[in-house]
């Protein structure tokens, strides 16, 4: 109740915010050339059916059992204007029915590749447009970004019967993919360029923009949105290099913290003075077997040679092993620092069992 409320109230307050001083100096959106400020607008039903039909009419299939078909897509209230186009266009179009479909079914493989049918200058721009704008919202569904990226960045936003979709779904894959700046000028065209914006999506906007304001490089913040991107490409079976990479960036930035930690701890909170030793904690005069967790007396000490070791082979271990190991792991560690270790191993251990 508390959240609807919430949502209520915002709602309300978004058409007198102001997108300039909400967003600040974000650069052109991809629609601001040559344009004024809410000068894009979805068509109405009327018009909108009409340039479907016209676009229908083109391919010759105009038989009375497929306008019959197309009369009962446009006499369905409850379908959105982008829905209707998106089925006149599989009506019509063999290859459109089958991009649409196999974007929409979870159980088919991810693309890997911009689709030949989008990038084809033959086909008319309505026609691209607007099967991209509907393709790319359809993988959005299933956590695709980057290809519906690719989608929309084939095409402009006034050539689609939908802009706030277009902008919309634009803004979610660049913030899903950390590209703070590509996701603020979508959101720039999204709340200043489209005039009719439902409020879900204007609402929705606000709250990315606010979430991207809090993000620091290389802070916590960075390595989960690592580590959900990781999960997201190890779910679609991108396992591959690319994917190995940013799990190297995470392991890397977490070592680097817990160095950090340690340091912090060692010398009470402060730097060591004159670059010394940290007193108080136990220094081995000799190193550790690599198949010992350090235990030092000095809090927050952890082997980095271990916890890179562990991270690689996470998801291989056995419940009982992980445990023992987490457990020694963190047991010098503040609570405050033992969160986020646990956090991080629990999501490796849940993408490297998903990864083929």
């Amino acid at each position: 109740m508390k959240l609807f409320h919430c949502c209520s109230a915002l709602a309300v307050a978004i058409p007198l915010l102001s997108p300039a001083g909400v967003l600040g100096d974000a650069g052109p959106s991809p629609a601001r050339e040559g344009m004024t400020l809410a000068s894009l607008r979805a068509p109405d039903v009327a018009s909108a059916r009409a340039q479907a039909l016209a676009w229908l009419r083109t391919t010759g299939k105009t038989d009375a059992a497929r306008l019959e078909r197309f009369d009962a897509i446009w006499s369905a209230p409850e379908q959105s204007v982008l829905d209707r186009v998106a089925l006149t266009l599989a009506l019509g179009d063999p290859e459109a029915a089958r991009l649409l479909d196999d974007a929409k079914d979870p159980s088919r493989p991810a693309p890997s590749d911009l689709p030949s049918v989008l990038k084809d200058k033959k086909r008319s721009a309505y026609f691209r447009a607007n099967l991209g704008l509907a393709y790319a919202r359809a993988l959005s569904k299933r956590r695709i970004y980057e290809e519906g990226l690719a989608a929309l960045k084939a095409v402009r936003p006034e050539q689609v019967v939908d802009p706030a979709a277009y902008f919309f779904h634009r803004a979610v894959a660049e913030h899903a993919l950390s590209l703070k700046k590509d996701a603020t000028r979508s959101l720039t065209g999204l709340l200043e360029d489209v005039a009719d914006a439902p409020d879900r999506y204007r609402l929705l906007g606000l709250l990315m923009f606010q979430d991207m304001e809090s993000w620091r490089d290389k802070d916590l913040g960075d390595i989960a949105r690592k580590m959900d991107n990781i999960e997201r490409r190890l779910e679609l079976s991108r396992g591959g290099p690319k994917t190995q990479k940013i799990q190297k960036e995470v392991i890397a930035r977490l070592d680097e913290i817990i160095k950090q930690l340690e340091k912090s701890s060692d010398c009470n909170g402060g730097a060591c003075p004159n670059g010394g030793a940290p007193s108080g904690g136990a220094q081995p005069n000799q190193p550790m077997p690599d198949s010992r967790i350090a235990n030092n007396s000095g809090p927050g000490n952890v082997d980095q040679k271990r916890l890179t070791g562990l991270a690689q082979q996470w998801g291989t271990l056995p419940p009982k092993e992980r445990a023992k190991a987490m457990q020694e792991l963190i047991r010098e560690m503040p609570p405050r620092h033992r969160e986020v270790i646990e956090a991080y191993f629990k999501k490796l251990a849940q993408s490297q069992t998903n990864q083929p």
